[in-house]
């Protein structure tokens, strides 16, 4: 986004969620006035990110309901001073292991089961260590906005070894991490290990809430 002025795609953001919205109550005309600011908020997006206008257009049209943000959870799972993290095929970064929030989830399983899908273990999550805006940190630029859940899990077999899956992450192991490999920025922030890693050794702070 080199030149480029960040506030056009928070702008785009904004009527992207203003048609979503809007579409979700209109009626009659109003409906074809707030597929077009859908439009327009797709053209703005593809110009602030490079992507293609008649796929951001698509991606948009097929939200529905009242806009709300995007919920990810992160499973952090520790080893000693050691954190978790997997490597993503998407970018080739690592990350703490997650993904979406599933419709037919609640917080628990959704962290449990993307550690187990995506590192190979078992783990149990205990508590909730963070809730972060993606935003507040530099990222490849997303049409929507995100709030991660930072999960802490404990491993149900403490000596397991972690494995990737092959096919949504290439390699999974234990990180310092206050010097972690390449990270996967828009997935997992060296902010966001700080955060957790400071709350895993002192559990008497509380959540971490941007």
């Amino acid at each position: 986004m080199s030149g480029r002025d960040p506030r056009h795609l928070d702008w785009g953001r904004r009527l992207a969620a203003v048609a979503q919205t809007g579409l979700h109550y209109a009626e009659g005309f109003d409906v074809a006035r707030y597929e077009a600011v859908q439009r327009v908020a797709a053209e703005l997006l593809a110009a602030e990110s490079d992507a293609d206008a008649a796929e951001l257009g698509d991606l948009l049209g097929a939200e529905r309901g009242y806009a709300t943000p995007k919920v990810d959870v992160r499973g952090v799972v520790a080893r000693g001073r050691r954190l978790l993290l997997v490597r993503e095929a998407a970018d080739g970064g690592w990350t703490l292991p997650g993904g979406w929030a599933d419709m037919t989830d609640e917080p628990r399983e959704a962290v449990e089961r993307e550690v187990a899908e995506e590192a190979g273990l078992a783990v149990r999550a205990t508590r909730l260590l963070a809730v972060v805006d993606r935003e507040r940190r530099p990222a490849p630029p997303l049409p929507f906005r995100i709030y991660k859940l930072l999960i802490a899990c404990e491993a149900c077999e403490p000596d397991a070894e972690p494995r990737a899956d092959g096919v949504e992450t290439l390699e999974a192991g234990f990180f310092d991490p206050a010097d972690p490999p390449p990270l996967s920025e828009g997935r997992t922030h060296r902010e966001h290990l700080a955060i957790v890693a400071e709350r895993l050794a002192d559990p008497g702070l509380g959540a971490h809430l941007d």
